[in-house]
Order: C-alpha cells, then sequence, then structure tokens
C-alpha cells in the first residue's frame, strides 16, 4: 500500500493523497460515495496497482487517468469499467455505429459489489469479478450476431440493402414495438416463410397488445405500425420488404439525425469481426450492461 500511495499521490488533481486513503488504509473502507465516484477510486488503485507491482517494476512507464480523452488510461490504450451488480455503466455516446463496431479501446471491466456493500456501512467494497474485453468486443452482442449472419449473402446481393440494414442495427429501439418486431423479421430474413410467419404473429401480438392497454386505459400501438409491417407481404424479395420497412422506421423516427456509415465505418462493417459481447442501449448516453460476462460464471 505504501508503494502504491506514491502513485496516488502522483495520479490524484491536487498531488494529495485522496480524502478516502487514510481510511482505506487503516480500516480497509471507503466513505460512503456515490457509484460514479466509487469508479474513480476503482481506477485510481487499479494504477497505484499495476505500478507497484513487482511484475512490472520498470517494464510500464508511469501511468496517468485521463477519462476526459475517452480513455481512462491512456498509455495502456485502456478504458477501466466498473459496473456493481446491476451490471450497466453510463458512458460517452460518439457513433451509433460503436453498437456493432465497439470502441476505440480495450476495457477492463471489473464487477464490484457496491450495490451490497453499501447497504452496510463502512463500505467494504469488493472486485467479484473481472473481464477483459478487446475494442471491438465492446459492442451490442445480440446486434453484432444479427448483423454476422447476415452480411455476407447481403453484400453479395446488393451493397445498398447491406448499408440500409447496418443503419437499422445501429439506430434501432429495441423497446420500441415496431422495432422490436421488425428485427425478429431481419433475423429471419433469409427464409420466406419464416418472415411470413413472424408477420402473422406480430398481428396478433399487436391485437392482443392493443386489447390489454384498452382496458387498463393506455395508450394503444397505433394501426400505422402494424401496417408497416404487412407491407412486407406485398414486396418481393420478401428480403427488400423487410430491409425497406426497417429504412423506414429508421427515417419515421430519426429522420436526419441517423446517417449513413462514414468510409472508415463502412469498412469496418464490410471487414470487421463484429464480436460484441455486451448489451448497448441509449439514452442521451450509452448504457453498457455487462451482465452476458458474469451471469454464466457466478
Amino acid at each position: 500500500m505504501r508503494r502504491s500511495s506514491f502513485v496516488l499521490k502522483r495520479v490524484s488533481r491536487d498531488g494529495t493523497l485522496p480524502h478516502w486513503y487514510d481510511a482505506l488504509q487503516s480500516q480497509g473502507a471507503l466513505p460512503n460515495l456515490d457509484g460514479k465516484t466509487i469508479g474513480s477510486v476503482v481506477e485510481m488503485l487499479l494504477v497505484g496497482a499495476l505500478e507497484s507491482a513487482d511484475i512490472f517494476e520498470g517494464k510500464i512507464p508511469p501511468l496517468s487517468i485521463n477519462p476526459a480523452r475517452g480513455v481512462d488510461i491512456p498509455s495502456l490504450d485502456l478504458g477501466v469499467k466498473s459496473p456493481s451488480e446491476n451490471y450497466c455503466t453510463s458512458e460517452p455516446f460518439f457513433s451509433a455505429y460503436e453498437r456493432l463496431l465497439g470502441g476505440e479501446y480495450d476495457a477492463l471491466i471489473l464487477l464490484t459489489d457496491y450495490q451490497k456493500a453499501k447497504k452496510s456501512p463502512p463500505l467494504r467494497l469488493q472486485i467479484i469479478g473481472a473481464e477483459y474485453l478487446t475494442k471491438t468486443q465492446v459492442a451490442d452482442a445480440n446486434l453484432c450476431s444479427v448483423a454476422l449472419m447476415q452480411r455476407g449473402w447481403l453484400l453479395e446481393t446488393n451493397e445498398s440493402w447491406t448499408k440500409k440494414l447496418f443503419r437499422f442495427l445501429a439506430y434501432v429501439n429495441q423497446s420500441d414495438w415496431r422495432a422490436n418486431q421488425l428485427l425478429k423479421l431481419v433475423k429471419a430474413m433469409q427464409n420466406e416463410d419464416e418472415v411470413l410467419k413472424l408477420v402473422s404473429a406480430a398481428e396478433k401480438d399487436f391485437e392482443a397488445r392493443n386489447k390489454k392497454a384498452a382496458a387498463q386505459d393506455r395508450d394503444t400501438i397505433p394501426d400505422a405500425e402494424l401496417a408497416a409491417l404487412k407491407r412486407v407481404r406485398s414486396i418481393a424479395p420478401t428480403q427488400l420488404g423487410v430491409i425497406d420497412e426497417c429504412d423506414n422506421w429508421v427515417m419515421d423516427n430519426l429522420k436526419e439525425a441517423a446517417r449513413a456509415p462514414s468510409a472508415r465505418e463502412w469498412h469496418l462493417l464490410r471487414e470487421g469481426p463484429l464480436d460484441g459481447k455486451i448489451g448497448m442501449s441509449f439514452a442521451l448516453q450509452w448504457r453498457y450492461n455487462f451482465g452476458r460476462l458474469f451471469r454464466d460464471t457466478e
């Protein structure tokens, strides 16, 4: 701990030990800190541990912490995420295509027991799980899987179709009823019979949801949402009908806010691994969900 204290002084903003250091050293506990501050504490302690470890002595340069640059430990090109047992963090939004392509840096995910530990002060925080993700893995696992499933034949068939579909996957709001139904169609789009079955299933779901909503005096799903799905039946080939309706959803809901991929993004969408491993949704910032990394190992 003494060796790391010199590191903590150096990386702190005012060149002094953090206010929580004395209690941590003497009692093994932290003051009652909010979740965001806990993330900063974990980053500082990680840097202190790395620089103080005998295995790294003389092998790594002095480290710094600079999340304002978009990466927590710039000299290692490494992000550090410290979710608690709700598995979620909020992260800066740069491009919707991050959902498929990932970020600019690898990330170390340190799962803490903060939610549980804060209920029994003093706060004795523990790291209860850890995963290392490459930068392309910091992307949405489900959407990447869909994109990878359809990429090969789509690129061979029509590049414009591929761009439209990938734009939909980048911007899709999976809590929106029509978007969620369209995503099901996308997964099955190489099988026309399955697509038509899913449209019929969507009709039944639409009726059931609206009947329940009306009984509870809540807003119903507009008829236009179902009509958009039913249009798929009248377009040949069926794949084009699905892609057109995906594109219509984007334009109906996002208009000019949903841009096509840049040249660099398009190259990565064509050639990249599309190997996301987390959940990603958008609400002013990215909401990363690391649950799938840890639930199977608990």
